[in-house]
């Protein structure tokens, strides 16, 4: 079995997502939905709360944080960018 280093972390960020969803709405951030997020990037992999993507209009890779109910994408962060 192998351990994921970045599941304790994961999880710690589960229950913020609907109030920090909450706070980009409110602030005018973007969000995408599904058919935005396929558009706009390829997904390279899933991760709870995150989803790791690459940017197609410039092949950037990055993250978004993801809400299940409403299914929302935001919080586009480029690698990196910290």
């Amino acid at each position: 079995m192998t351990t994921d280093p970045t599941e304790q972390a994961r999880r710690e960020a589960l229950p913020e997502m609907p109030s920090e969803f909450d706070t980009v709405i409110a602030a005018g951030g973007r969000v995408w939905n599904t058919e935005d997020l396929q558009r706009d990037f390829e997904v390279v992999s899933f991760m709870a709360p995150f989803v790791i993507v690459k940017r197609r209009s410039d092949g950037v890779k990055g993250s978004l944080k993801f809400t299940h109910s409403p299914r929302a994408y935001f919080g586009w962060e480029a690698d990196g960018a910290r």
